[in-house]
């Protein structure tokens, strides 16, 4: 019993410890985006707003991954934006072509298998073509049909899941954004500057620290952000706020190489 107590106590210390240095490391993140915009936002042209993202990333020497969402992007338009990120070196990954909801009973396994085809025959023959797939919504599936046969299709087709630690609502922020410089091209951006940094940067501190609790240890983490008007505006910004915090800015396919993105969860989405 004694020896059994010893066990137990010598297992605690150890794990106590090995939290502490996972404390002490210094966190790191990584930046991608999803789905890919071809319009016009007001005062900005796409060329502009699009190579504002690519000179953010550039600046601070990352690459990223642009995850496609083909039908938005299937138009010329669509595609000078892909060959801009291509030639830039990001990763060019698969997020569907439509970006359906997995788990809507109108969608079925069969038809979501076709809708990463589909954009995979838009995305492969650029240079940095990248078999990662991001499920619109992070949802992998709501029965174990969907789930395990989707994982299975990805295997089969030499994908990987483009999975997601940090979640935030960019995409909100967009919208106010946008719907307000569409009434004031004078609007004053600052404001939504201020909330797009104090917000990411909160939900980054979240997960992280739920990762860490998860884990003993700090993750490489991946930041899901949208090819939007707010990324080409702050992006600089956000990255400068990661560093002088104490965040290390890494490249996403160095974030995916941590053993953590290999687990396979055994939940229902």
């Amino acid at each position: 019993m004694n020896l059994v107590w010893r066990t137990q106590a010598v297992i605690l210390i150890i794990t106590l410890l090995i939290s502490q240095l996972a404390f002490g490391q210094k966190p790191r993140i990584s930046f991608s985006f999803d789905d890919g915009s071809t319009a016009d936002f007001p005062g900005y042209q796409l060329e502009e707003w699009n190579g504002m993202i690519l000179k953010a990333l550039d600046k601070h020497h990352i690459k990223s991954v642009l995850f496609v969402a083909g039908k938005r992007m299937n138009n010329p338009q669509g595609m000078r934006v892909l060959k801009s990120w291509d030639v830039a070196n990001h990763k060019i990954g698969n997020h569907t072509w439509t970006h359906p909801y997995f788990p809507s009973e109108k969608v079925s396994l069969a038809d979501f298998e076709k809708e990463l085809l589909k954009t995979d025959s838009l995305i492969k023959g650029y240079s940095n073509y990248y078999k990662y797939f991001r499920f619109p919504y992070l949802k992998e599936g709501n029965t174990l049909e969907k789930r395990d046969g989707m994982r299975e299709f990805l295997a089969e087709n030499g994908y990987k899941n483009g999975h997601v630690s940090v979640d935030a609502s960019d995409w909100y922020i967009f919208g106010e954004l946008l719907k307000n410089l569409k009434e004031n091209s004078d609007l004053n951006i600052k404001p939504y500057r201020d909330y797009y940094l104090e917000h990411i940067y909160d939900r980054a501190q979240f997960y992280d620290s739920l990762g860490t609790a998860l884990t003993g240890r700090n993750i490489d983490h991946v930041l899901l952000l949208h090819h939007n008007l707010t990324s080409a505006l702050f992006l600089d910004d956000l990255i400068n706020h990661f560093k002088v915090n104490g965040w290390e800015v890494i490249d996403t396919e160095l974030a995916y190489k941590d053993p953590f993105y290999s687990r396979i969860p055994s939940v229902l989405l």
